[in-house]
């Protein structure tokens, strides 16, 4: 058995509503949401204690999600070189706290804030402090990030998470998702944006596709949002129950991740709510510069229907 005490996600942190209809379990490091329950029913993809968090399952990817083509980008005249953190393709992946532990700022039964700091380092000479607070709803999660610009200079800053969903006990392959995604970002090898296009066959996902049917990295745009002004993408599976994944202003992109490689799943399904596209500290896309002392917030969640 794993010692729980030296877990490599760090303290555990368990949140529960009060009449207990709703739990989630949510890690130190990288302040990841480990686990997600709405009437016994899991909606976050659970892993084994013990292990770091797989695929940046649940991480909080801040000051970029997504990748950083070579590390490297440039401002004002000045290259900066991020260290390389995905040598399978050689870039600089999923920013600088997704290995970091965090502090807590608020705790309470039914709601945690955790936070830390981004400290100048190689590749970005800026500082942010960051928060992240977990809140349950009657019906699942809502999650909002506040990145303040504490430093000198004005400071580039994008976020992104990286949850892995699932509905019960139902196979992933035969869960439909739904999102309102009209076009995609073509990468190249290195897994970079180098063109544009409308959704096809393959991956337009308007209409609901069968994940067991489909093999996605795909980065959406052009992401329609309902009159409310929220964006929405519903796993359902097939006996009717649904889980939704909501995304509140500025979180105008979606990253789309299946895979064969997570722990105790023959598929697995990330649905990762993004303020900028990848690379985006090279093309600006959905990059905020945060003046000195300007606070950023921006939110996400989840509910249930059963």
């Amino acid at each position: 058995m794993p010692d729980i005490r030296h877990d490599p996600t760090g303290e555990q942190f368990h949140l529960s509503s009060a009449d207990g209809r709703v739990t989630a379990h949510l890690t130190q490091v990288g302040a990841t949401i480990r686990g997600l329950t709405v009437d016994g029913v899991d909606l976050i993809a659970p892993y084994p204690q013990g292990m770091p968090a797989p695929a940046a399952s649940g991480t909080v990817l801040v000051p970029w999600p997504n990748r950083v083509r070579d590390g490297k980008w440039s401002h004002n005249g000045t290259t900066y070189q991020l260290w390389i953190t995905d040598p399978s393709v050689g870039g600089a992946s999923h920013g600088l706290l997704r290995f970091m532990p965090y502090s807590v700022a608020e705790q309470s039964g039914d709601r945690l804030t955790l936070a830390a700091t981004v400290f100048p380092q190689s590749g970005y000479p800026f500082q942010l402090d960051t928060t992240v607070t977990y809140a349950l709803t009657a019906d699942g999660i809502e999650v909002t990030h506040i990145i303040e610009n504490v430093g000198t200079d004005a400071a580039p800053a994008a976020l992104g998470t990286h949850p892995y969903f699932t509905l019960g006990d139902v196979p992933t392959a035969d869960l439909v998702l739904t999102s309102p995604g009209a076009k995609m970002l073509v990468l190249d090898d290195a897994l970079i944006p180098i063109d544009e296009v409308p959704v096809d066959a393959a991956s337009d996902l308007r209409s609901g596709a069968r994940l067991g049917d489909v093999s996605l990295n795909t980065c959406y745009t052009d992401i329609a949002r309902d009159a409310d002004g929220m964006m929405r993408h519903r796993l359902s599976a097939p006996d009717g129950r649904t889980v939704t994944i909501w995304q509140g202003p500025e979180l105008d992109y979606v990253q789309v991740y299946t895979t064969d490689r997570y722990p105790n799943r023959e598929l697995a399904v990330a649905i990762e709510p993004m303020s900028a596209v990848p690379d985006a500290l090279n093309s600006g896309r959905g990059l905020r510069w945060l003046a000195p002392g300007e606070t950023w917030t921006v939110s996400w969640g989840v509910s249930y229907s059963g």
